[in-house]
């Protein structure tokens, strides 16, 4: 491949594997190139990192620690990391080539999408999401530049070039990273981020899509950033009318300037869209109570309103006309109101020691009940730590595989969480021992259908695209030849596979279509139907074979042969023919060397001594092959030299 003098990365050869085509995207730290995986044959996109900023270790570590983060998770809706590397001035990264637009592409065409479309989108990003705040990931990056809508309909988050861990305070550094528009105000503020920032950037997005614009505007970053720090964010139907209330309600919880009112991370928030589906668009959400019509611009969680005292009566007042009585009346009064109060307080008391006790008994007493709480997805000391808070006892674990709770992780309790029991029953704590690890089955022979079919009956998923097809000898058409993970091992060198992992198949196209010794018109036919580039350009004579006929095929034997390669072969002229010369009253040696000059092969009857073959008389007296007959070349031609 050519190396562009305008990109030196175009045309590189990566690690001895990867070879970099046309860029197809450019950002502010990297290049995306469109590439292929010599060893594998397969397509794939090139991150390089710029070379300006290759030299900076920060950026480095940064982008370094990108494909770390990426590698780490392994779902539909995020984009996979295959490989990583340095190289020279080259820091690269290998992911999926996913042929698709934007999120940010598809706004700007339509202007906005439905409600609908916009969940669709953002059940999506949840999804994705939430595997990698499950795995310890905080994206820190999202927008829709960053959402890829493919071809195929598939819905992938990309760019993890700012993930970090997802620590209770993930410090940005030096300089506030990602785009300003989506940014949390925590970021802003205070410049740390966790997996509730991730929300609110899903919540910026869920109101650009729903309204078209983005809720803060403005000449300068710093005012959108100043907007995102102190202002709330409209509800989308303040300036769209016709948006579902549940969807107002949706962007409000996730868009809270406070994080602690924001949903916890992703995977809660995708729960509570299920649970929209499942409610209806247009029916209120569960996470909010009803924004009212005339409150919609304002805010929909209904604060308490504080208690009001009750007033205290103003004290009596005594005419006193200096005899004392009306002072001794006084006092009589107040040392009544005394002893009444002493009186209502002892009451008071009994009643608060009797109501804490029946209280204490129905509650945190053998005749109260508890709630089970949900712990799924938490650690085990975590879940035993909120079952303790409800003073519920952790009777035994046990262990169920699960592919999407990670190991030692819970998956539920038995009795299941809301049930009600009495305090001091004993539940079972259900922990997550991880993915399975399954037998593979055995696919090499079987037609394709059939080696399909058994994938996923073996609990695994066959991989996207059209199978790897490849010429075989020996192999009939159709048939599987060979079969690997999404890494490229062959599935032959290993005993188990993690469950629903993909399984590439390697199919037989049978043998090349041509061989030599055919006609060439009809080998060139069959290469081409085959889907194979024939260059028959070069031509031979041949006195083996026929002219017209190839004399030779060649094509690449150090790997497989596939529709697109080039098959070369050699085409016969036939022979080389000339033309017989006379020789007839020559003498010997000069009719034979004029014999081999003319390609000829002379054959000499005589019974003259070879002595006596320079003497008078010893001339040709005849010849097998009438002189100017076109004879092949090579041909035998009997000399007569007899007395």
């Amino acid at each position: 491949m050519p190396v562009d003098s305008r990109d030196p990365v175009i045309g590189r050869l990566i690690d001895r594997r990867y070879e970099v085509g046309e860029r197809i995207a450019r950002g502010g730290m990297a290049s995306v190139y469109e590439g292929v995986d010599l060893r594998l044959d397969r397509k794939v996109a090139v991150k390089v990192m710029h070379p300006h900023l290759s030299d900076d270790p920060d950026f480095r570590e940064r982008f370094i620690q990108e494909a770390r983060a990426a590698a780490r998770l392994a779902h539909p809706n995020v984009v996979n990391t295959y490989d990583q590397g340095e190289e020279d001035d080259l820091a690269w990264l290998v992911m999926e080539l996913v042929p698709s637009i934007t999120l940010r592409d598809l706004l700007a065409e339509r202007g906005r999408i439905t409600p609908e479309q916009s969940l669709d989108v953002l059940e999506a990003v949840l999804a994705g999401l939430a595997a990698a705040h499950r795995a310890g990931i905080v994206h820190r990056d999202l927008k829709p530049e960053n959402i890829l809508l493919a071809h195929d309909g598939r819905i992938k988050i990309g760019d993890f070039g700012l993930a970090r861990a997802a620590t209770a305070n993930t410090a940005t550094g030096k300089a506030l990273l990602g785009t300003i528009a989506y940014l949390s105000p925590e970021l802003v503020t205070r410049g740390v981020a966790d997996t509730r920032s991730d929300i609110y950037a899903v919540g910026i997005m869920l109101f650009e899509m729903l309204t078209g614009t983005q809720p803060f505007t403005g000449d300068e970053p710093m005012q959108i950033a100043f907007q995102h720090a102190n202002d709330d964010v409209p509800l989308p139907s303040s300036t769209t009318p016709g948006i579902p209330e549940a969807l107002d309600s949706l962007v409000h919880w996730s868009t809270q300037r406070d994080p602690n009112l924001r949903p916890a991370d992703a995977g809660e928030m995708l729960a509570e869209l299920h649970a929209i589906r499942e409610r209806g668009i247009d029916a209120p959400t569960s996470v909010l109570p009803p924004v009212p019509e005339d409150e919609r611009s304002t805010t929909v969680i209904d604060r308490p309103k504080p208690r009001r005292r009750p007033l205290v009566a103003e004290p009596e007042v005594v005419d006193d006309t200096g005899d004392g009585v009306a002072t001794a009346a006084l006092a009589r009064r107040v040392t009544v109101r005394r002893r009444r109060g002493l009186l209502w307080l002892g009451v008071v008391l009994l009643g608060a020691l009797l109501a804490a006790g029946i209280g204490w008994w129905f509650n945190a007493g053998p005749g109260g009940d508890a709630t089970v709480p949900s712990v799924a997805g938490e650690t085990e000391d975590r879940a035993r730590a909120m079952l303790a808070a409800e003073g519920i006892e952790v009777a035994g674990v046990v262990t169920e595989p699960s592919y999407e709770t990670p190991v030692g992780h819970a998956l539920r309790t038995d009795p299941d969480a809301g049930a009600v029991i009495g305090n001091g029953d004993p539940v079972q704590l259900v922990v997550s021992s991880g993915r399975r690890q399954l037998p593979l089955p055995e696919l090499e022979g079987l037609a394709l259908d059939e080696a399909r079919a058994a994938i996923e009956e073996a609990e695994f998923a066959v991989a996207e695209g059209d199978p790897d097809e490849v010429f075989h000898s020996s192999r009939p058409a159709g048939t599987v030849i060979a079969a690997f993970t999404a890494d490229g091992t062959p599935l032959a060198e290993l005993d188990t596979l993690e469950e629903r992992s993909s399984i590439a198949l390697r199919v037989s196209l049978g043998p090349v279509p041509a061989e030599a010794g055919q006609v060439a018109d009809a080998a060139r036919a069959a290469l081409e139907a085959a889907r194979l580039e024939v260059d028959f350009s070069a031509q031979e004579h041949s006195s083996e074979v026929e002219q017209g006929r190839l004399i030779s095929l060649s094509y690449p034997t150090d790997r497989y042969l596939r529709p697109g390669d080039r098959v070369t072969g050699v085409v016969s002229l036939g022979p080389v023919m000339v033309e017989v010369p006379d020789v007839v009253g020559q003498p010997i040696e000069d009719a034979m060397q004029a014999m081999r000059d003319a390609g000829l092969e002379p054959e000499l009857q005589t019974n003259i001594p070879e002595p006596l073959w320079g003497f008078p008389g010893s001339n040709i007296r005849e010849q097998g092959v009438e002189p100017g007959t076109s004879v092949e070349e090579g041909t035998t031609v009997v000399l007569d030299a007899t007395f």
